[in-house]
């Protein structure tokens, strides 16, 4: 058990690193107020590797961090809960419904690790317009910033929103399906247990 807690801690931290270094080192294409960046593909591949919990939260830590350290400041507590919930939803459509740590044919795996994504990151399209839309009526208002939020909802969000994620869901379950016969093979596949999910 104490083991198991380790791994999945180490993966957590790993897992943070990623998703700075695929938002803050890989460079981000920035069009109308979005960002086509990588570090969303590594929230959803801690997710599937180790959780909605523990992937959420090192999704949101190693983001925030990244908003931080370059100049993001404002965006960074938005990014926070925004990549927390990315996590939250994959988890819950990849453990709680498919249980895909468990043993099961490679192409259940590779179907619920792609709705997992699918599902993590289509509604962080809906989410995150709606987020700041409510964060720049209520919490710190700014009306210019409330309306570009309502029109990007309106919209559907905007096209790149769509574009960053479909890149996103397509590279963490390549990487994932990738990922886990290796890591079974060398006996370093952590398991989601009910526990870590509660």
């Amino acid at each position: 058990m104490k083991n198991d807690n380790v791994r999945t801690l180490t993966y957590a931290g790993l897992m943070a690193a990623l998703c700075y270094v695929g938002y803050a080192v890989f460079p981000a294409i920035n069009a109308s107020g979005t960002k086509v960046h990588l570090g969303n593909a590594f929230v959803v591949l801690a997710a599937l590797l180790i959780g909605g919990l523990y992937g959420g939260l090192a999704g949101a830590v190693g983001l925030t961090i990244a908003d931080l350290s370059l100049g993001y400041t404002a965006s960074a507590p938005r990014t926070f809960i925004t990549k927390l919930v990315i996590g939250l939803i994959v988890g819950l459509v990849a453990h709680k419904i498919a249980k895909i740590s468990e043993e099961h044919k490679k192409t259940y795996i590779l179907l619920w690790s792609s709705l997992a994504a699918v599902a993590g990151l289509v509604f962080n399209c809906v989410f995150e317009p709606a987020l700041k839309y409510v964060w720049f009526t209520i919490l710190t208002p700014n009306a210019e910033k409330a309306a570009a939020a309502i029109s990007a909802l309106l919209a559907v969000t905007t096209y790149t929103t769509m574009i960053n994620a479909v890149i996103n869901s397509v590279l963490a379950i390549i990487i994932y399906n990738a990922l886990r016969p290796a890591l079974n093979k060398a006996n370093l596949f952590p398991t989601v247990t009910k526990a870590k999910e509660a």
